[in-house]
């Protein structure tokens, strides 16, 4: 038996769809169906796998429109943000749609005999995708999986799973095996909790908060199980005063507030260089303040609201008692709106330390190189990051010192689907996307096979 989730959408506050929360039960027959497809999956031809990837990407793409539409109702993105993401989706699976054919072993010169190596599939992979980005997340966990050979179980987050399951069912569509790619939903402890414990499942891929993802982690070591997790950040944002300061003003809003600042990328913490501080702040305010904050299928929005209202809650206490500097806009009437806000940095408080997941971010100084860096790391986090500068040698310098998985100069973007990402420290452990990622979803099989009479 399962009971259903009312999904709600954040913008209006009204239900939407109602979703089953399965159970132990359903969780396990979904897991043997995956065991049940996978020596087939593992049996197609890379070329004939990559051809039914290339074909899931172009359904994908024909239902853009659908899937982001789909995305503002269900959590609340822009309607700019959610065809990105949609995108992304289809360029993920066409990127990885290009590796089955190059998943090369080695041969190793050897005394008596020739060498080789394989890469062979896990098995069944679990991917638990978040809810602050369903769609792509998902895609980075399941398109390297599936190029790889292995069948993958995927649990949305409870509260934004219809664009997973639309995307299950575009898998069949574009003629994926049954079985391959199969999306369960439910309470994360529940389905999440049994694809950590099952025995057939192989390797999780989790992004989460860093609580969950610490169980997660000690439920694979049970059983050895493989493991990837995506965690938490509280990057910094580094900007010198050499920088092109108007440029660096003018971007900063987008790099914490996109997505409302439920991103794990999100640079949430600004450090300036002390001399370039109050012109900085005279830039920021009016970037701030021009921030459009709209119901998220108007075509002018640049943010929407946040995903519910206990996690609006949540954002404003970090702000309690806190010295703000200034604040953005916001719409009345029903949402989980959090209108864009400024602080002026307190180092021991909860709103610097911490990870807020809204749209807050903490304003510092620093006095030169040494000390940027010193305090971009005086953090536990290690996820993502930028810097702004001319000076290419302070760049490199500067990039190499800060402890962060990945970081940009003179840009903000985080995610590129042909370059790894992942984070050091308590971000996470282990990387996903770019030209490797199917290393992490096989095993390396060394094979000798003696020549000697």
């Amino acid at each position: 038996m399962s009971d259903t989730q009312a999904i709600v959408n954040p913008t209006t506050e009204e239900v939407i769809a109602h979703v089953p929360q399965h159970g132990v039960d359903v969780v396990d027959e979904v897991i043997a169906r995956a065991q049940a497809a996978a020596p087939a999956w593992r049996r197609v031809t890379p070329a004939d796998r990559a051809r039914l990837l290339r074909r899931f990407a172009e359904v994908v793409d024909q239902h853009n429109e659908e899937l982001a539409r789909l995305e503002v109702a269900n959590s609340g993105h822009t309607i700019g943000n959610a065809r990105w993401e949609a995108g992304n989706v289809r360029d993920v699976l066409a990127y990885y749609a290009g590796a089955p054919e190059r998943l090369i072993g080695k041969q190793i010169p050897v005394a008596g005999g020739v060498d080789l190596t394989f890469y062979e599939p896990l098995g069944v992979v679990g991917v638990i995708a978040p809810w602050n980005f369903p769609m792509p997340i998902a895609s980075w966990g399941l398109a390297p999986a599936l190029a790889a050979g292995n069948t993958v179980v995927l649990k949305p987050a409870t509260l934004t799973p219809l664009t997973a399951m639309r995307l299950g069912e575009l898998a069949l569509e574009a003629g994926l095996p049954e079985g391959v790619l199969q999306v369960v939903t439910g309470d994360g402890a529940v389905v999440g909790g049994r694809l950590v414990s099952h025995p057939g499942v192989r390797k999780i891929c989790f992004t989460g908060s860093n609580a969950v993802g610490r169980s997660v982690m000690e439920g694979c070591a049970a059983q050895m199980k493989r493991v990837t997790l995506e965690l938490g950040g509280k990057s910094a944002n580094i900007v010198f005063a050499d920088a092109d300061l108007e440029r660096a003003a003018a971007q900063a809003p987008y790099a914490v507030f996109d997505n409302a600042g439920q991103d794990c990328c999100a640079r949430s913490r600004i450090l300036v260089e002390r001399r370039a501080y109050e012109r900085f702040m005279e830039l920021f305010e009016t970037a701030v303040r021009a921030v459009r904050v709209l119901d998220p299928s108007d075509e002018r929005s640049e943010m929407g609201p946040l995903i519910s209202a206990a996690h609006r809650a949540t954002v404003a206490s970090y702000v309690e008692g806190e010295q703000v500097a200034f604040v953005g806009s916001r719409p009345e009437g029903p949402g989980y709106w959090y209108a864009p806000t400024v602080l002026v940095a307190q180092r021991e408080s909860r709103a610097y330390r911490e990870e807020i997941f809204g749209p807050v971010v903490s304003v510092e100084t620093f006095e030169d190189e040494a000390d940027a860096i010193a305090q971009a790391n005086a953090s536990p986090f290690g996820l993502s990051g930028s810097l702004w500068t001319r000076d290419v040698g302070r760049a490199l310098r500067v990039a190499r010192g800060v402890e962060t998985g990945t970081l940009s100069v003179n840009s903000n973007a985080s995610v590129r689907y042909a370059t790894p990402f992942g984070g050091f420290k308590q971000s996470g452990l282990g990387r996903e996307l770019g030209p490797d990622a199917l290393l992490g979803f096989s095993e390396e099989k060394n094979v000798f096979v003696s020549t000697e009479e």
